[in-house]
């Protein structure tokens, strides 16, 4: 059996859903999900219910990740109209902190061009600032960044003009990094319709062939993948008012690798988008006697029902992939083997303080 062996994969881009909806997802099924995925690590989101955007919202969140997570894991903190001037206290217990500039699920989205400006000045200049922003959004994002002496992170880049922006700037020497998901390099909008309509809202939008080619020609740009794992049930996408989002922990890393085996990427490209960029850009620690052991020979059919996802679905319902996740060591233990689920709930770490051990004078 050809066995690849990979380091723990990096995903900085996930939404486990709690607290606020555990019926999408939770920190139990959502780590579960990584770990089959050979995610060793996640970044989760600020758009829970209530957003995490100060102190309390991020305590509870740091209390129900501490007690069920089953990988390493790291909180973003979200940034709104607001907030700008009390940030910077919550850095040391965040792996960064998320603009939200164009609608997406959730209440956190900014309107005014001076939250974006006054975040990009207060936040701590030596953690990330990253912001979801599509078309005219990135260029904002990208010159208040720029202005304020700071890199700044685009989030899912899906457009071929969004990333030609991104390559222009970076070519004339702006700190500007940028990620890019599975489901942008590999669907468009004319798998709609196979998919279906609800279960195909997604923000950014599934865009067209053009985009996505445009995406895979400018994978030197790419500085991460990440899954936007955003779990929504069933009955709520099949629904008149269906939220955004894909599940994609469990199906994000074959993707990956066909791109290799299209010759679109190396394999040493590929750990440099999924485990060396992102903990260079977030600033995460090394995982030590951690990896991913992988089947490549191993071909499967994406069943949602065999998901350990709690959403039970995928956006890839049907497709067949090659290569599957055969074992995953974490900090020195099995955490995922043959199918089974090892780690134990609680057992993952925070990258970051805990919020809940530590004093936070005048923080919240």
């Amino acid at each position: 059996m050809p066995i690849l062996k990979l380091p723990g994969l990096i995903d900085p881009h996930v939404h486990l859903r709690e607290p606020g909806a555990p019926h999408k997802e939770t920190w139990d099924t959502g780590t579960a999900a990584a770990l089959a995925g050979g995610f060793t690590c996640v970044l989760d989101m600020p758009n829970n219910t209530p957003p995490v955007v100060d102190a309390t919202a991020l305590s509870a969140k740091d209390r129900v990740a501490r007690e069920h997570a089953r990988c390493d894991y790291g909180f973003h903190l979200g940034a709104n109209e607001e907030n700008a001037a009390d940030t910077a206290a919550l850095a040391p217990y965040t792996v960064g902190l998320k603009m939200y500039l164009d609608q997406t699920f959730g209440p956190l989205k900014m309107e005014g061009l001076g939250a974006l400006i006054a975040h990009a000045r207060a936040w701590h200049p030596d953690h990330p600032l990253l912001c979801h922003a599509e078309g005219r959004t990135i260029a904002a994002a990208i010159l208040a960044a720029h202005l304020a002496g700071r890199a700044i992170h685009i989030c899912h880049v899906s457009r071929k003009d969004e990333i030609e922006l991104i390559r222009a700037a970076k070519e004339q020497g702006i700190r500007v990094t940028c990620e890019v998901t599975p489901h942008h390099l590999f669907l468009t909008d004319a798998d709609i319709p196979a998919i279906g309509p609800g279960r195909a809202e997604v923000r950014p939008r599934l865009a067209t062939a053009a985009d996505r080619d445009a995406l895979r020609a400018n994978l030197t740009i790419v500085d991460c993948f990440a899954t936007d794992h955003a779990p929504h049930t069933l009955p709520e996408k099949d629904s008149e008012n269906p939220p955004p989002g894909f599940p994609g922990l469990e199906t994000a890393l074959p993707l990956y690798l066909a791109l290799v085996d299209a010759g679109l990427l190396t394999l040493n490209g590929l750990i440099e988008r999924v485990v060396t960029n992102p903990r260079r850009i977030f600033g995460l620690p090394e995982q030590t006697e951690t990896w991913v052991e992988v089947d490549t020979a191993a071909v499967w059919q994406v069943h949602g029902a065999d998901l350990f996802t709690r959403a039970r679905w995928s956006p890839f319902e049907g497709w067949t992939m090659r290569g599957g996740v055969t074992r995953v060591v974490l900090n020195g233990k099995d955490a995922f083997r043959d199918g089974t689920i090892v780690a134990a709930p609680g057992s993952g770490r925070n990258v970051r303080k805990s919020i809940n051990e530590m004093s936070l004078r005048g923080a919240s």
